[in-house]
């Protein structure tokens, strides 16, 4: 399974935005999570229905959003 068939988008869940698969937990969530110094250990522990390969999944999903390709026009 490659890390990212772990993050789902359905406009069922959480409004469409993407998330944890099997969860209601947003990407989003995660990375801000990380963002504010919360360690891998410290979300595993406050949200046990996690696994360390979902937040190696967001962090990749996140990663990608950021690499698109810049188009100009000329």
């Amino acid at each position: 399974m490659s890390l990212l068939d772990r993050i789902s988008i359905d406009p069922a869940v959480v409004h469409g935005r993407p998330a944890i698969r099997d969860t209601r937990m947003r990407v989003s969530d995660v990375l801000s999570l990380l963002a504010a110094g919360a360690s891998e250990a410290e979300i595993l522990e406050d949200y046990p229905y996690l696994e360390a390969d979902d937040i190696r999944a967001s962090l990749q999903y996140a990663a990608a959003q950021a690499d698109h390709a810049i188009l100009t026009a000329s």
